[in-house]
């Protein structure tokens, strides 16, 4: 099973459309609080549909909480600032992957930390002063990335 994370999710759309493709991909959707929503709000219903409550979900009151709970499984952190392409990375079993949030990207103190458990990944975009792309469809481009290396288990 891989693992999507959501550090510090703003937009609840994003998260619901994010639950809904882990429902059926058959991955595990981890949160790290704070959230700028809340987990019964009508926008993540909305988006994830009747879905939602078929998401295998755990949620983490802090980062350094979810590092305590993350025993197995190596951590990726996608990132425009990261050098390396997703495409570069072979993906296992059990691997996460942590996507921050939709107006700041995950912290530089965690991306270029020396005693960091992950390594920094990106999807490639065209020289630009825009940002990156939406929260969703980042998560699916790296997502079915893995999925595909992995000969999309469990999957028709």
């Amino acid at each position: 099973m891989l693992n999507i994370v959501l550090y510090e999710p703003e937009i609840a759309l994003n998260t619901g459309n994010i639950g809904r493709s882990a429902v059926l991909s058959g991955s595990r959707l981890h949160l790290i609080r704070p959230f700028s929503f809340r987990l019964d709000d009508k926008l993540i219903k909305k988006a994830g549909m009747d879905y939602w409550k078929n998401v295998d979900l755990v949620v983490h009151d802090s980062y350094d909480d979810f590092l305590k709970y993350k025993k197995d499984g190596r951590l990726f952190f996608a990132s425009t600032k990261s050098s390396k392409y997703y495409t570069e990375v072979d993906f296992k079993d059990g691997d996460y992957i942590m996507f921050g949030p939709e107006s700041r990207g995950i912290p530089e103190s965690i991306l270029f930390d020396d005693n960091s458990p992950g390594v920094n990944i990106k999807i490639p975009m065209i020289e630009t002063s825009l940002r990156s792309l939406n929260l969703a469809n980042s998560v699916n481009i790296i997502l079915f990335e893995a999925l595909r290396q992995l000969n999309f288990p469990h999957m028709k």
